[in-house]
């Protein structure tokens, strides 16, 4: 099938990180798909090879003239983005309506369970139905590569850090670091001094700030970083793989940080109505759900102090076997559910 696939950019390394990692799998799938976004910027470094049948698009403006005579089999609304109007009278128009999927962001609130493939009639005549991705079988589930568990039994960590230009030290602990502005980071580095730790910060507002916090020598006492280039999106994933520690932030890197089975720690989108605190404690709730209490105690602390919720870090971070194998089985319950690509086709063809 023919998908056209809009994004609008709000956040470079979330929007379209989820935008592109659902077009090129649909691709990858033997999909055809136009992804339409207003600043393409980011796919420079994040998809420099691109995808095969995946073409990127500029935003079209509001004329005729800048889109394909035809929309595709399957329209998708990346995050209620709204689509131009001149393309949605194309989607009137066209012979057969196309499929018009809202792909919303990523919650474990009840509400994406209730509103999960729901339809929204329009007064133009078509149709538009909510798809809401999640934790659950209710849900449209995660964005999940078809080889991706294959890729991960053949990953070497040790192989990916020297090729890297670096090598773990006898008990030390790797941590990866991707954030926005974080004030607990300084905190949690003061904490890490005396734990041997390798921090590995991604480029933006995280390197930035582990600079500013350690200065040039990037070390003090038994922590030492090291500021990565910026990554593919295969590259970050291998990061994730390759460290004991995650730190994420987003939508993007959270889903592949919990791919990954590793611990980590999220930094939510902070929103000024406080809606995100409802967000970030649906999905504790859920990720927690038959946790030992003092694991639940431990990684609920680690993700308040992250997010403001409580005082910063009084104590290093370093997770035990506990929170390791957690991570681990929670990852074995998301690969019981139905990935999302599989299920937008499905959805699709039961649909068109």
């Amino acid at each position: 099938m023919q998908w056209d696939l809009f994004c609008r950019v709000i956040d470079n390394h979330g929007d379209v990180g989820v935008c592109w990692r659902l077009a090129a799998d649909l691709a990858a799938r033997g999909e055809q798909v136009r992804l339409w976004i207003d600043d393409d910027a980011a796919l420079a470094w994040m998809a420099p090879g691109g995808a095969a049948n995946v073409s990127v698009r500029r935003w079209p403006a509001d004329d005729n003239n800048t889109m394909p005579a035809e929309p595709g089999d399957v329209v998708i609304e990346a995050f209620g983005c709204t689509l131009p109007p001149a393309f949605v009278q194309r989607m009137v128009e066209a012979k057969r309506a196309p499929v018009w999927i809202n792909l919303e962001y990523l919650s474990a609130e009840r509400f994406a369970e209730r509103g999960h493939r729901l339809p929204s009639p329009q007064a133009n005549g078509l149709r538009k139905w909510f798809f809401y991705p999640g934790f659950s079988t209710r849900t449209g589930g995660l964005i999940r590569e078809r080889d991706l568990l294959q890729c991960q039994r053949a990953f070497d960590p040790a192989a990916w850090l020297a090729a890297h230009g670096v090598q773990r030290l006898p008990g030390e602990q790797v941590v990866s670091l991707f954030c926005y502005e974080q004030a607990a980071l300084p905190a949690l580095l003061d904490q890490w001094t005396g734990t041997p730790t390798l921090l590995l910060a991604t480029t933006g507002q995280a390197g930035t700030q582990v600079r500013g916090s350690l200065g040039p020598a990037l070390a003090r006492g038994a922590l030492r970083a090291m500021l990565l280039p910026a990554l593919t999106q295969r590259e970050y994933d291998e990061l994730l793989w390759a460290s004991d520690l995650n730190f994420v932030r987003g939508e993007d890197s959270f889903v592949r940080a919990q791919w990954a089975g590793k611990p980590f720690v999220w930094q939510i989108y902070a929103q000024d109505d406080g809606a995100h605190q409802a967000k970030l404690d649906a999905f504790l709730d859920l990720f927690l759900s038959g946790a030992e209490p003092a694991l639940s105690a431990q990684v609920r602390a680690a993700f308040g102090q992250w997010n403001g919720a409580s005082p910063a870090f009084a104590q290093p971070l370093a997770p035990d076997d506990a929170w390791r194998h957690h991570g681990a089985v929670w990852r074995d319950k998301l690969l019981a559910q139905t990935d999302l690509s599989t299920q937008l086709l499905g959805f699709a063809a039961e649909t068109g």
